[in-house]
């Protein structure tokens, strides 16, 4: 009975330590590069303001790639001209966010209208680990049509690369409210 009175002491003794807790949860710390804007160089049926930390890839029919090197990201940027086909174009551009549905955890829709500029359209935002996190589609509804999809080079994981997202975000509202059809 002394031995383990002994043990129950001894072990009582040299089993109190500091308390252990969970540590909280740790965030990155992610500096991205100050916004700064530029107009699109490139000869197309429109323009607009993009960031001089990307790289622009031409491609034909006025397509283009809006690369970010630095985040792993692009924006591609489809165009086709209207011709009497406008309801299959934003068909097909709403066809293309819902893909998503199975991946995402909500898809949000916001709509952008600018009678004085002639551009009508919208922004999606697809939460989860969706392939595109940001998908938007804008037109004069006569003659031009733009559709545009972001997507990280990098297996989605939303909570990882969420700071990114917002980053790119900021260029892309910027990139639809400056954006100015060519006559």
């Amino acid at each position: 009975m002394r031995n383990l009175f002994l043990f129950l002491f001894l072990s009582f003794f040299l089993s109190c330590k500091e308390a252990v807790f969970p540590k909280p949860k740790a965030y990155l710390s992610l500096e991205y590069p100050e916004k700064t804007y530029q107009k699109l160089k490139l000869k197309r049926p429109y323009t607009f303001d993009i960031s001089k930390n990307t790289t622009i890839v031409d491609d034909k029919n006025n397509w283009l790639t809006i690369k970010y090197p630095k985040l792993k990201a692009s924006i591609d940027i489809t165009y086709r001209p209207v011709e009497n086909n406008i309801k299959e174009l934003l068909t097909e551009a709403e066809k293309l966010v819902f893909k998503h549905t199975a991946k995402a955890e909500q898809i949000i829709p916001k709509d952008f209208v600018n009678p004085k500029k002639r551009v009508f359209g919208s922004i999606y935002e697809i939460t989860g680990n969706a392939a595109s996190h940001i998908q938007f589609h804008v037109t004069d509804s006569t003659k031009n049509f733009i559709k545009g999809s972001l997507y990280f080079y990098a297996k989605p994981n939303y909570d990882s690369i969420l700071p990114a997202v917002d980053y790119i975000k900021e260029d892309i509202l910027r990139l639809i409210e400056t954006l100015e059809w060519k006559e």
